[in-house]
């Protein structure tokens, strides 16, 4: 029995994506691992290492999204046209140099120019590698590269947040945050370099003269049901990812017993849930309309972000953590549901001369969010920081509310082809 269990486990882990898929995904981990390193302490070290305010240490991570966000759309443009592997390797590298360049900034205006540098490379590298998945595999394999693509970053965050939260518990100097944003921005260079040795390079569709009317972001703004999709889908990343990986380090610090080495710990809990369960989970959530998906996502957010207000009102640490443990699991859950139904959903939606505009509004919805999450967050944390947790609980069940309503006005596989339901699995 427990081998049977075993091999069906093990079974469900069987993506049948090809060489470079999981060259590239196992680069992107890497990359995360860097990522990772600084995530959680990104405010905490400007505010108690360099000095500044909560408030221009969340404006400085914002100023990195927003350019991020920025220069999203006209990497799309570009996609539609050039190579995605040559802007992963331009991006990547400027992100590098971004990067680099935290670990001696003593100034505001220093970390806003490399907040500019750096998120002007995510962007690009965000918005190519995306672009680059989807043109190297077939459409049935959306649903397991997206989960192998999540499963690359939550084993890179969640490894590097660990091994970062120890470092800093034991050595919380200067010093040690300096050492940790040149790791990162060494991984950044790193990812450039195995995508331009070893990745191939699939040409871009061109607009035929019959989809020339149809080409560009106006066509893309005429699709309503897709920037309804995009706009509800930003509501939950900024609620359901961005506070957790941003906020809640330095909320529980400043608010509970919880300490960086917890920290590290919580974050490592929420990413090994993704890492273990999302490539099995394509099969469970092949079953569920995509509408039913993300209302469910919303209603697991949603309850998470009510459960952070108990730990501040609790003075033990092993409680403090225990019941962050809990909320770190089930936003993994929520997680897991709403990435499986989003990648695939756009990928869907958008004619293939305009994938990477449709892409790139995609990852508008994780630069944006990492822009708009710091910005709100910090403010909230000078003036009403329990304000987060339930203020948030309450838009990510209105944009679940507002997801259902599309109904089958999007695509389904489940409405369109009811016997896939069988084949489902077997392509992931």
């Amino acid at each position: 029995m427990v081998r049977r269990r075993v091999s069906q486990f093990v079974a469900g882990w069987r993506t049948g994506l090809s060489r470079p898929v999981l060259i590239l995904q196992a680069a992107n981990a890497l990359n995360y691992v860097g990522y990772g390193l600084v995530l959680p302490f990104e405010i905490i070290y400007l505010h108690q290492v360099r000095g500044f305010s909560t408030s221009t240490a969340g404006l400085v991570l914002a100023a990195t999204m927003g350019t991020s966000a920025i220069v999203t759309p006209p990497t799309g443009a570009l996609l539609d046209r050039y190579s995605a592997r040559a802007l992963v390797v331009g991006g990547s590298l400027a992100s590098a140099l971004g990067y680099a360049g935290f670990a001696f900034v003593d100034r505001p205006w220093q970390a806003f120019g490399c907040s500019i540098v750096g998120g002007a490379g995510l962007g690009a590298a965000g918005t190519a590698n995306r672009t680059l998945l989807v043109r190297l595999i077939t459409p049935e394999q959306r649903p397991a590269a997206f989960a192998l693509n999540r499963v690359a970053g939550n084993f890179g965050i969640g490894a590097g947040a660990t091994v970062a939260g120890f470092i800093v518990a034991a050595a919380e100097h200067l010093s040690t945050f300096q050492l940790l944003y040149l790791f990162d921005a060494i991984t950044s260079a790193g990812l450039a370099l195995i995508v331009l040795a070893a990745v191939p390079s699939p040409r871009a569709a061109i607009a035929t003269t019959a989809d020339a009317k149809g080409s560009g972001f106006r066509a893309v703004a005429r699709d309503r049901v897709f920037l309804t999709v995009i706009a509800a889908n930003l509501v939950l990343v900024v609620v359901g990812h961005t506070f957790f990986s941003n906020i809640l380090p330095p909320f529980v610090k400043a608010h509970t017993p919880v300490g960086p080495a917890e920290i590290g710990i919580i974050i490592l809990l929420n990413t090994s849930v993704i890492v273990i369960a999302q490539i099995p989970a394509v099969r469970v959530v092949a079953r569920m309309r995509r509408t039913h998906a993300f209302a469910a996502a919303s209603v697991l957010f949603a309850v998470a972000l009510f459960a952070v207000l108990p730990a501040t009102l609790v003075h033990s640490k092993l409680a403090a953590t225990s019941i962050l443990a809990g909320v770190a699991i089930v936003l993994a859950c929520g997680e897991i549901a709403h990435i499986l139904v989003l990648g695939p959903l756009v990928s869907d939606m958008a004619p293939e001369h305009l994938l990477g505009r449709y892409l790139s509004l995609y990852s508008l919805t994780f630069t944006g969010s990492l822009a708009l999450g710091p910005a709100i967050g910090g403010v909230l944390l000078q003036t009403s920081p329990d304000a987060i947790w339930w203020g948030g609980a309450l838009a990510v069940l209105l944009a679940g509310v507002v997801l259902l309503r599309l109904g089958d006005r999007i695509p389904d596989p489940l409405l369109e082809a009811p016997s896939g339901l069988e084949s489902a699995p077997e392509a992931a």
